[in-house]
């Protein structure tokens, strides 16, 4: 699949960030206090690569409210061109990449210039994956009466572990760098 058109049809970070609502203030906060470790040689790796990315997401996400801002402040270090493109509204590329038959976001597609995929990653980090077990174990059956209600407290709780947990925002950052390093 070449995923120039993709990248193309695509929008900026700034311009996904126009529409957050409910995820705004964690993923400022998760932009503004992450930092990059000491990465000097997978830094340079990313810039010489020429590598993009399109991002498939949106901004109602809990788990790209978090993954979201750790990547753009590397994509800002690396000179890395970035593009979104909203689940919802490109269907047919989201479901190019489903998770499991599902349709699970992010997802950070890296491509060459040529428009070719190289790596893949998302939608989240195992760790991410292991907290949203635990979150939501005592869940009742999707359909059962108080599913919806209990649904709105326990993402309301995973937000809030996902924008304090700078150690998970870094095991983040070490599992993208893993598969992009794969790749490069």
């Amino acid at each position: 699949m070449n995923l120039n058109n993709w990248f193309e049809s695509g929008i900026t970070f700034e311009e996904y960030e126009k529409g957050l609502t409910d995820h705004e203030k964690n993923y400022n906060k998760i932009y503004d206090k992450f930092t990059l470790p000491d990465d000097e040689e997978f830094l340079k790796q990313m810039r010489d690569s020429n590598l993009r990315t399109i991002i498939i997401a949106e901004p109602w996400c809990g788990h790209c409210m978090m993954n979201l801002p750790i990547f753009k402040n590397l994509a800002e270090k690396t000179d890395t061109k970035t593009r979104l493109c909203l689940r919802d509204t490109h269907p047919e590329l989201m479901d190019a990449y489903e998770t499991g038959g599902k349709r699970v976001i992010p997802i950070f597609i890296f491509i060459d210039e040529a428009g070719n995929e190289f790596a893949k990653w998302g939608p989240r980090a195992p760790e991410t994956t292991e907290i949203q077990k635990e979150v939501l174990k005592d869940m009742p059956e999707k359909g059962a009466p108080d599913y919806d209600e209990m649904f709105k407290v326990k993402v309301k709780e995973l937000s809030s572990t996902f924008a304090g947990k700078e150690e998970l925002w870094q095991a983040i950052y070490q599992d993208m760098k893993k598969t992009i390093k794969t790749a490069l």
